[in-house]
């Protein structure tokens, strides 16, 4: 059994009003992409995720189970490098609208960059001073992308060990 790799925790920099992770996957940059573009895998570690099309512009909903259904629409596309989405995220607003809008809302970015041995991945999550209660938002998506980010991992290089055997 091969363990996950070991990544740090999510950073908080509440001036800039981020969210930053950077980690370490053991598995090539083309598999991480689908990790992180492909609806039906994302869907397998973080929100089902529905998608109407592929890259700029492209919108849909990430649905969790104790949440419901939150619009996403993605914002920049360079394959297989950067991909952005945003998303409405601010509970303080109430029942949630059915497609993104910009009050409320967050821009979260994922880099791949190619290192020895794998996929660095860094997720910048940015827009928290539109939101109503910044400081409660980031710690709830610090907390929320060393989780989901962790279970992404995991599956990317159980799959990669997968496909070598």
């Amino acid at each position: 059994m091969v363990s996950m790799t070991e990544n740090p925790a999510s950073i908080v920099d509440e001036d800039a009003f981020t969210v930053r992770r950077s980690i370490r996957i053991n598995a090539p940059v083309e598999k991480v992409w689908r990790a992180i573009t492909q609806p039906e895998y994302i869907s397998r570690w973080f929100g089902r995720t529905v998608l109407d099309g592929v890259g700029v512009g492209a919108a849909g909903t990430m649905t969790f189970p104790d949440y419901g259904s939150i619009p996403l629409r993605v914002e920049e596309w360079d394959e297989p490098r950067v991909v952005a989405y945003r998303w409405n995220n601010d509970d303080a607003l109430g029942k949630l609208p059915d497609r993104v809008q910009e009050k409320g809302s967050t821009v979260f970015t994922f880099t791949l960059d190619e290192i020895d041995g794998g996929t660095q991945l860094t997720v910048v999550e940015a827009g928290f001073e539109n939101t109503s209660d910044p400081r409660v938002n980031l710690e709830s998506h610090r907390t929320g992308w060393d989780e989901e980010l962790d279970k992404m991992v995991a599956l990317v290089e159980k799959d990669a060990v997968e496909a070598d055997e």
